[in-house]
């Protein structure tokens, strides 16, 4: 009873605490109820709160707890400890949710959710929190300062939400934090320091923000740290060498910053280290050795930094690497063997870096490898076999290596592999027919190699294939029909091969296809219709094969078509109308067929053409006018068609269009004014047509418009106004029916570089017209009716090569100061009003190598600054008042080829130095002036002068011998002068009409109309005494001496009998000792048989087809070229005779570009013949040796044929053969080619020579039949008669060889086949030069086109070599053909020129 009483008074007196504590958490039950709710009630709703709610408003209190709602756990006093609302698709904010009221919280986690705006500052209250997590949010602000409240938090997880601003420091008071991960905000500022103090670290991501400077060195002291991901920031600066103390470290992470400097090699240190990513980096130096020390390492990247020097062998101990990648960096040598201990390794990326060497074979030990790429180095040698043994491999890339040998077939074990890439390399052999093992390949990419074979027919069997490239290589056989069975192909690419037949219609099976390229092969046959059935398809290209026949309308099926190009084929019929269907069509290419008929309206259909060329072609018919339909038109090319009609007016729709080329058609009528519209058309070609009327004013709105072409048409009236948004820069439209003045907005388009608008009836003040135009290189504005003076300001135009202003009316002086024009190569003013003196200004223009001043009224003495200019070749003052002695400094004009003088006032006498002009050819005319004295002999140095007029003077004495010399002469013309005496024993005189030589005092010469020179008043029968009365006095004397000479001398002439005859040869020719060899020269012979001892081949400089050239020192100091031949075979007298007369037409040849042949022997014991030596060498020379022929760049080698073009315009066989003579000489084997070996060079080209000669004795075995000799009366044997298309025929050959850097025989026997003639222009080319561009590439572009034209089957289609000379000289407009790259022979041999 006591102890029940005891009982219940201690009861009654804990009653009262229990009620009031119960009472306390129940009030914190119910507060933390109503937070909870007011925060639902601010979200949208969410079903994961259904469960939240209170009872009515009568329930008591105690009823009332939120513990067993969704989300929440509370503790045994039913307060709240833990938010758990992961992905709970809760929208809305933080800051209604009030903290303060969850005293007891320890986790809060509200990843994954759509939760916005700031974290709230009081979230600092929650003092026993252990775990937050608000990642994967859209949480914006910074990080509050308040977060370092939580001194208990050992997680803070905020990832992934779009947080800013800095890390704040009072981060460092959690120091229970383990794991930090501000990951994918967008943090900045730096790193703080104040992080080391949170040593309990073991995971901090920082990952994916914009934090910038370094990492601070304090982050070594992170002892516990496991993982550390900085990467996808702004970090600077080196990787702290401290962070190898980081022992515990396991992945390291900094990928994708802009560290510098060098990798520290203290990482290895790390040797619980499993992942390593510094990729993407500005890393230097090498990797260093101490890496081999991560041997737990899985993951090694250090891919896209400039990480250089070799790959550590030491790297074969990591062997539970799984991904190695070292891409994009500057590593050398070769792949370390040790990597094939590498056995775990799953992933191998070496790409894109100088690693050089071959393939380990000990790659065939990555029994795991899944990938592997090696793709984009110096790899050499083979492809091993021991890849056959990677069973597990998927991928595996080579492209872009220097890999050499065949595919090893054991590749067709790998029946895992899914992408093969091999392309871009050395390969040979044929396609592994095992390839047809990989049935769960996808791709294959062979391209860019020099596979040969057929494409073998197991590639069928590969069912997953998607991707099939095999384009440049030298595939050759069909196409097989079992390809069709790639029902999942998306691209075949077949292109720049050589295979042949037709297409199978089965590849018409391939539904999925997208890209079909099987251009620039050997296909035949026509279009397979079942092509039709691509529906797919969008890129389709067939050009550069032998199709025939039509089009297959099916094509027009292909409604998903972007790309169609079928161009370079031989396609007839008309275009199918039903390519109106192609509505997704950008480009249509079908130019260079034989497509006939007109063009269908319906192209205008085609309303996303961009691109359209139907150029060179058989089309006729007008241009359609639902053309004007066609929007998106960038470009338009119907030119060398057959055309007919006006330019439709509805072109002026076309607002995109950018160049027009519609040249060489039967085109009509006037140009349309609605071409005015199309501001942004740069190109525009309308010349060789037969235009007429007047150029719309409109066109003055193009503003864009650089380039323009209207030659050769009928277009009459004034010229539009055009550059005025100055883009012009070629203005080309001579030869038509242009007046009244030239636009003013010519005179400030500073743009132009060349302009055309010669014969034409302009009118316009030259002094007022022009402006300056730094960038012009080329003006002909001759055959106007210009007037005015010209104006200083032309000496500003720096650029100009060309200026033509002949044929006008232009008046006044010339002004000096275009003596300025330093790269002036024309300049002609000829026929117009000039008056004053020639300035002595123009003696600075030492580039220019043509001057016509004819035809003026210039007055006083020729400057003698003249002398200057050193590659004049033509200069003409002719029809002029010009006075005084002609000056004697025009003799240092060494290359001039025509000088007249004729028609002016000149007194004086003829300077002797005129005689050092020895390249003078075509004309040396000084007549109709008032000279005076003797002729220089001189002037008989002029071997090489064609025409020669010296009549109407005042010359006296007589006519040198020397003249004699003169062997080209075929026109002269000294009458109406004083001269007298023989004239000289040469065919020019000999052949010469007798006016000749009227009205001069006393020549006399085997000439009508002159007397004899040996006529006298002695009649024959006393003649004939005289002689013998000579004779019966001299012999009984010569009989005396002679006795008396052998009694008293007979044993001193037995001594020295040899060396008084080579003394009496020598005397002879002391000045030239060659001077005599038409005959066998005894002395000189055993000279040269000492000199080179023999001939020793140590003397040898050359060999040739008919022999071998020596250096030969001649004791009088002279330096001769010797060509030793090879015997002729069996001595045949007919030889014998081809030989002489050979010998015979060389030494009459007498030409500026033609190395002097001094003379020759022919003995029982060799024949040779001796040339001027050039101490340069030849240009074959050049061009078989790498390192020179790549010096003699295309600017150089065009300049060359410009050369070449000189010595065979001005020299040829034709003029060397005489029909019915006993002069056809036997040019042994050359088929009227002048080979390079011939070609001999001296200074004038930079670093190179200029060409002076050639011989004709070379044998070309690729272009002469080999079972018999082969002269050039053969290649005569078209026409039978002697033509100037045979020296034509020799230009082209030596222009090709030039341009290809090899013998063009091959080329030119196959050029007959269309295959050949579809070869890219580019292949042909040297291959030791870049490809050429801009304004060198077209140089080089027409070149060629007038080398193939001069080499055509057909002589009567050949050009002559004067056209020859006058296309090179002056040049063609650039014509817009298709881009460098693409441009094919045919092309080419279709150019009209």
């Amino acid at each position: 009873m006591v102890i029940r009483k005891s009982l219940s008074l201690a009861f009654l007196l804990i009653l009262p605490a229990f009620l009031s504590s119960h009472a306390t958490a129940a009030a914190s039950t119910l507060r933390e109820a109503k937070a909870l709710m007011k925060w639902k009630a601010s979200l949208l709703p969410a079903p994961a709160l259904h469960s939240w709610s209170l009872p009515a408003t009568n329930a008591s209190t105690n009823t009332i707890s939120p513990c067993k709602w969704i989300g929440i756990s509370c503790n045994g006093l039913r307060t709240v400890t833990k938010i758990s609302l992961p992905n709970a698709g809760l929208q809305g904010k933080l800051h209604t949710l009030s903290f303060p009221s969850f005293p007891n919280l320890v986790h809060l986690n509200l990843s994954g959710n759509t939760l916005t705006g700031t974290i709230p500052a009081h979230i600092g209250t929650l003092q026993k929190l252990n775990s937050l997590d608000l990642s994967a949010n859209e949480i914006t602000g910074s990080i509050p300062l308040e977060m370092g409240n939580l001194v208990n938090l050992n997680k803070l997880v905020l990832s992934i939400n779009q947080i800013s601003g800095s890390i704040p420091p009072q981060i460092r008071n959690l120091q229970d934090l383990v794991q930090l991960k501000l990951n994918q905000n967008n943090l900045t500022g730096t790193i703080p320091p104040a992080l080391s103090n949170l040593s309990s670290l073991t995971i901090l991501y920082l990952f994916d923000n914009q934090i910038h400077g370094s990492i601070p060195l304090e982050i070594g002291n992170l002892m516990n740290l496991n993982e550390l991901a900085l990467y996808q920031n702004n970090l600077t600066g080196r990787i702290p060498p401290l962070l190898g103390n980081l022992r515990n470290l396991e992945f390291l992470y900094v990928y994708d910053n802009q560290f510098s400097g060098s990798i520290p090699p203290e990482i290895g240190n790390l040797i619980n280290l499993k992942g390593l990513d510094l990729y993407s980096n500005f890393l230097t130096g090498s990797i260093p050795s101490a890496f081999g020390n991560l041997t737990k390492l899985t993951i090694l990247h250090l891919p896209d930094n400039q990480i250089s020097g070799s790959i550590p062998q030491e790297l074969g101990n990591l062997v539970n690497l799984k991904s190695l990648i070292l891409s994009r960096n500057l590593l050398t040598g070769s792949i370390p063997f040790t990597l094939g201990k590498l056995t775990m390794l799953q992933i191998l990326y070496i790409v894109q870096n100088q690693i050089s060497g071959t393939i380990p074979s000990e790659l065939g030990n990555f029994k795991n490898l899944v990938e592997i790429s090696f793709s984009q180095n110096n790899l050499t040698g083979l492809i091993p076999p021991s890849l056959g043994d990677l069973s597990n491999l998927s991928i595996l890339y080579l492209y872009e290596n220097q890999v050499s040998g065949s595919i090893p077939p054991e590749i067709g074990k790998l029946i895992n592999l899914k992408e093969v890439d091999l392309s871009s390399n050395i390969l040979t052999g044929s396609i592994p027919s095992s390839l047809g093992n990989l049935t769960n390949l996808t791709i294959l990419q062979l391209f860019e190699n020099e596979i040969s074979g057929s494409i073998p027919p197991q590639i069928g069997n590969l069912q997953d294939l998607v991707q099939l490239t095999l384009f440049q290589n030298n595939l050759t056989g069909p196409i097989p029909p079992a390809l069709g069975s790639l029902r999942n192909l998306t691209v075949l690419n077949l292109h720049d091969n050589q295979v042949s037949g037709s297409i199978p219609p089965e590849i018409g099976n391939l539904v999925n296809l997208e890209e079909l390229s099987m251009s620039s092969n050997l296909l035949t046959g026509s279009i397979p219709s079942t092509l039709g059935n691509l529906s797919m398809l969008t890129v389709f290209h067939l050009f550069g094969n032998q199709l025939s026949n039509s089009i297959p309308p099916e094509i027009g099926n292909l409604k998903n078509l972007v790309e169609l190009e079928l161009y370079e084929n031989n396609l007839t019929g008309p275009i199918p109308p039903v390519f109106g269907n192609l509505s997704s069509l950008a480009l249509l290419y079908l130019r260079d067929n034989q497509i006939s008929g007109s063009i269908p309206l319906e192209i205008g259909n085609l309303v996303n053409l961009e691109e359209l060329s139907m150029s060179s072609n058989l089309l006729t018919g007008s241009i359609p006018s639902t053309f004007g339909n066609l929007s998106m038109l960038t470009k338009l090319y119907l030119y060398e068609n057959q055309i007919s009609g006006t330019i439709p007016a509805e072109l002026g729709n076309l607002e995109n269009l950018e160049e027009i080329s519609l040249y060489s058609n039967l085109l009509t009528g006037s140009i349309p004014s609605s071409l005015g519209n199309l501001t942004k058309l740069t190109f525009l070609a309308l010349f060789d047509c037969q235009l007429s009327g007047s150029l719309p004013q409109e066109m003055a709105n193009m503003t864009n418009l650089s380039r323009l072409y209207l030659d050769g048409n009928n277009i009459f009236g004034n010229l539009p106004q055009l550059c005025h948004g100055g883009s012009l820069e070629v203005f080309s439209a001579p030869s038509n029916h242009f007046t009244g003045v030239i636009p003013t907005s010519f005179r400030n388009c500073t743009s132009l570089t060349k302009v055309r608008l010669n014969g034409n009836r302009l009118t316009a003040n030259v002094s007022e017209a022009f402006g300056v135009y730094p960038h012009l290189t080329f003006m002909d504005i001759s055959d106007n009716l210009l007037f005015g003076e010209l104006s200083p300001n032309w000496g500003e135009c720096q650029n100009l090569t060309k200026l033509q202003f002949s044929g006008n009316m232009i008046t006044g002086r010339i002004p000096h100061e275009i003596g300025q024009l330093v790269q002036l190569g024309v300049l002609g003013l000829s026929s117009n009003h000039l008056v004053g003196e020639i300035p002595k200004e123009f003696g600075r223009l030492t580039s220019l190598f043509q001057l016509t001043l004819n035809d003026n009224q210039l007055s006083g003495q020729v400057p003698h600054e003249i002398g200057n200019l050193s590659n004049l070749e033509v200069l003409d003052l002719s029809m002029n008042h010009l006075s005084g002695p002609i000056p004697p400094q025009l003799g240092d004009c060494s290359k001039l080829q025509a000088l007249n003088l004729s028609k002016n006032v000149f007194n004086g006498s003829i300077p002797f130095q005129i005689g050092n002009l020895v390249y003078l050819q075509v004309l040396l005319d000084l007549s109709h002036n008032s000279l005076n004295g003797e002729i220089s002999p001189q002037l008989g140095k002029l071997i090489r002068l064609e025409k020669l007029n010296l009549s109407h003077n005042m010359l006296s004495g007589s006519i040198p011998p020397s003249f004699e010399e003169m062997l080209s002469l075929q026109s002269i013309d000294f009458s109406y002068n004083a001269l007298e005496g023989r004239l000289p024993n040469n065919k020019a005189f000999q052949k010469a009409p007798e006016e000749a030589f009227i009205k001069n005092k006393g020549l006399c010469g085997e000439v009508k109309g002159l007397r004899p020179c040996n006529a006298s008043l002695t009649s024959d029968g006393d003649a004939k005494k005289g002689h013998r009365v000579v004779i019966i006095i001299i012999l009984p004397v010569l009989g005396a001496l002679l006795l008396s000479s052998l009694i008293a001398g007979i044993s001193f002439i037995y001594y020295q009998k040899r060396r008084n005859i080579k003394k009496e040869v020598l005397e002879r020719s002391s000045k030239n000792p060659f001077s005599i060899w038409n005959y066998d020269g005894i002395a000189v012979f055993e000279d040269i048989i000492e000199v080179t001892e023999g001939f020793d081949d140590k003397y040898c400089i050359g060999i040739g087809g008919y022999g071998k050239v020596y250096k030969a020192n001649l004791p009088m100091g002279h330096v001769v070229a010797v060509k030793k031949l090879h015997p002729l075979e069996g001595g045949d007298p007919s030889d014998q005779r081809s030989f002489r007369n050979e010998i015979q037409a060389l030494t009459e040849i007498r030409h500026r570009n033609i190395v002097k042949l001094f003379g020759f022997c022919s003995h029982a014991r060799c024949s040779f013949l001796v040339y001027e030596y050039m101490e340069r060498g030849s240009l074959a020379s050049i061009l078989s040796n790498d390192e020179r022929a790549a010096e003699l760049d295309w600017t150089l080698r065009v300049k060359v044929i410009k050369e070449l073009e000189a010595s065979v315009s001005d020299f040829g066989t034709a003029r060397l053969l005489i029909p019915d003579s006993s002069n056809w000489t036997m040019l042994a084997g050359t088929c009227g080619y002048i080979a390079p070996g011939n070609v001999v060079l001296c200074n004038a080209l930079p670093r190179f020579n200029r060409i002076v000669g050639f011989s004709p004795l070379y044998k070309v075995p690729h272009l002469c039949d080999p079972n018999h000799r082969f002269d050039v009366r053969h290649k005569l044997a078209y026409t039978m008669r002697v033509t100037e298309k045979c020296d034509v025929y020799s230009f082209g050959v030596v222009a090709l060889e030039v341009m290809m850097g090899r013998h063009p025989g091959e080329l030119i026997s196959s050029l007959s086949s269309s295959t050949r003639q579809d070869t890219p222009l580019k292949d042909m080319l040297d291959q030791r030069l870049s490809v050429p561009m801009s304004d060198v590439a077209q140089e080089v572009v027409f070149v060629v086109s007038m080398a193939l034209s001069c080499i055509h089957p057909d002589p009567d289609s050949r050009p002559t070599m004067h056209h020859v000379a006058q296309e090179l000289t002056v040049g063609r407009p650039s014509i817009s053909l298709e881009p460098f790259n693409v441009l094919t022979l045919r092309q080419l041999m279709d150019l009209k020129l």
